[in-house]
């Protein structure tokens, strides 16, 4: 086999072909006589059209590109639908010549030429009708798509080396050519991985794919609200039981046997019973190999790459993520790389910290950055308890301060409208709290101790802004326990009053029923809530802090104050197993390629709406 630059040198082989050479033919055309030039035409959208035939013409349209101007630009999306994707090394490296030679001589192709390359970022189309009705889709059957794939980007790569505008005419191409959401998985997945791997070669156009990429993932995300996941979950599952006992003694169908005689689970168990929730799955799992590749060179984490791709996802976060309200999963891109090293934790924080405190902002947006902050430091299990008592200290002195400013005017009362921000700091308080407390106090009680008071959380839940009427019932219920029994405040006189003074707001729900509203008036939402998506999740779960429902007796524990003189490394039993532990920080090992609204009860969250009932 000759190598490529014999192979490109050297004369075409002798065909079978009918009329005169391209450049006779194309003179012919231009004085008018167009008999050849639809004979050529012909010839080359012949379906059965030989490598050889092929090769033939594009030696010729390689010697005559200046011939192919804006009038021939029929004949060059003929040549343009050739395929040649799909044939021989030969046809290959001569089209990808043909295309070099032809976008640097005649820029006016340059779009075409970039449609042809972006269109085959998918699987081929295969043709299936189903009573007259076309339901075509990708082939998953073509074993050679990878290499395809290779090509393809080979054939963007040459474009782009001969023609350095490419960039910008190649972006919008790129949106057009994304596949709608009710595509197959593959062709969706196909897409993805191949618009990420164009980031690699044209890195100034990372910033706008990955926008792009997380602006279809978000739109995924909250068409498929977290209720829904889990109950097509429930539904798949109660449906399998059902079959399995159906089935007992005659097959099973979820496992098989390998050569050794283990069980191996079929991978189909992995699957999301949602559609939409399979689609985002395997997407999420894209975007989180991409982050590691890029993150870590040689199986070590490469600091200025990574920081170059915080940048750029800080960016796409602040665009499309703030703004969105309860998305349940795209945001965990920000809190998987921020795992790679305490630092961009710590930035993370910081850049959630200034946009919530500061006033320019729209309240909407400082009041989901408080969300943000509160379920980052409970959630991440890579943030040590000093970055813990950090944030604690900025967030409380700035309540201390908000308080100072308010106590004495006109607006003074509880109202969400004006001091939502004030609220969900609050919150990201309580909550933090709940799930921190006992690193907090670990070692050293008294001292711990010590270092909770000095919050000082008495002025602010008795401030007349009352946020323990604000916050969500759940987590004011777990952080008054934890705050009654360490004797930091006693906020169930608050509470009651609060519920003595509620006037519940109702309307009439179906078959005249009446529905309370308004159990989350902040409408907060805690954004690291638990990852459910299957493939994806086990990404997450190492560095991810789980809550695990209170038992009868921690229950009966929170109702008990400490008594004071304990010795200083006494532990409280709280939570006895389920609060964080200082793990220290993950380490992620690299690896290659592989509701919009919630509604009240599940905008809780976790922990889940629990009821610690009040000292007698």
């Amino acid at each position: 086999m000759l190598g490529a630059d014999e192979f490109i040198s050297s004369p075409p082989r002798k065909t079978v072909r009918f009329g005169g050479t391209l450049t006779e033919i194309l003179l012919k055309y231009e004085k008018g006589d167009t008999t050849d030039f639809e004979l050529l035409k012909h010839q080359l959208s012949d379906p059965d059209i030989k490598d050889a035939q092929i090769i033939n013409w594009l030696h010729e349209f390689r010697a005559s590109v200046a011939y192919l101007t804006k009038e021939l630009g029929q004949l060059v999306n003929i040549l343009l639908k050739l395929p040649w994707l799909r044939r021989s090394r030969e046809v290959v490296e001569e089209y990808l010549g043909f295309l070099g030679n032809l976008v640097s001589a005649q820029t006016v192709h340059l779009r075409p030429c970039l449609r042809m390359i972006v269109s085959q970022f998918v699987p081929p189309r295969i043709t299936i009708r189903e009573d007259d009705v076309d339901i075509s889709d990708s082939d998953d059957d073509d074993e050679n798509i990878s290499e395809n794939f290779d090509t393809c980007h080979r054939a963007l790569q040459t474009v782009a080396r001969y023609v350095p505008s490419t960039p910008q005419f190649l972006m919008p191409i790129l949106v057009e050519f994304f596949p709608f959401i009710n595509k197959s998985e593959r062709t969706l997945e196909c897409y993805v991985h191949n618009l990420l791997r164009v980031t690699v070669y044209l890195p100034t156009l990372r910033l706008q794919i990955l926008e792009l990429i997380i602006e279809k993932l978000l739109k995924l995300d909250v068409s498929t609200p977290q209720q829904d996941i889990e109950d097509a979950e429930e539904t798949a599952n109660n449906c399998a039981s059902e079959e399995k006992s159906t089935e007992e003694g005659l097959f099973d169908m979820e496992e098989d046997e390998d050569g050794k005689g283990n069980k191996v689970v079929s991978p189909s168990i992995e699957r999301m019973a949602h559609p939409l929730a399979e689609r985002l799955d395997i997407l999420m799992t894209i975007l989180f190999s991409y982050i590691r590749d890029v993150c870590h060179v040689d199986g070590k984490l490469n600091i200025s790459n990574t920081k170059d791709l915080y940048r750029d996802l800080v960016s796409v976060f602040d665009k499309l993520i703030l703004p969105t309200h309860a998305s349940c999963h795209v945001q965990y891109f920000m809190f998987y790389i921020c795992s790679f090293k305490l630092g961009f934790a710590e930035a993370f924080l910081d850049h959630l910290w200034k946009k919530l405190q500061d006033p320019n902002n729209p309240s909407v947006i400082r009041q989901t950055a408080g969300s943000y902050i509160g379920s980052f430091l409970a959630r991440a299990k890579f943030i040590p308890i000093v970055t813990v008592k950090a944030c604690l200290d900025l967030l409380v002195n700035w309540l201390h301060k908000y308080i100072d400013n308010q106590d004495k005017g006109a607006n003074a009362y509880c109202d969400v409208a004006l001091h939502g921000p004030f609220y969900s700091t609050c919150q990201a308080v309580f909550y933090t709290l709940i799930f921190r407390h006992k690193q907090l106090l670990d070692g050293n009680l008294r001292k711990g101790l010590s270092y909770l008071q000095s919050l000082n959380f008495e002025r602010i839940v008795m401030c007349q802004l009352n946020p323990l009427k604000i916050c969500i019932p759940s987590v004011v219920n777990l952080f008054a326990a934890i705050t009654r029994k360490y004797q930091l405040v006693f906020c169930y006189t608050i509470i009651e009053r609060n519920n003595r003074q509620l006037i519940p707001v109702v309307r009439s729900g179906t078959g005249g029923d009446l529905v309370q509203t308004c159990t989350n008036p902040l409408d907060s939402f805690f954004p690291f809530d638990p990852y459910i998506l299957k493939r994806s999740k086990k990404t997450i779960d190492p560095m991810y802090q789980f809550w695990e429902e209170l038992s009868a007796e921690d229950l009966e524990n929170l109702k008990k104050p400490i008594e004071k003189g304990t010795s200083e490394d006494e532990d409280d039993d709280f939570l006895k197993g389920e609060t964080p532990q200082n793990d220290g920080v993950v380490e992620i090992a690299p690896n290659s390629y592989e509701s919009n609204t919630r509604s009240p009860v599940s905008s809780i969250g976790s922990p889940a709406d629990c009821y610690v009932p009040y000292p007698l």
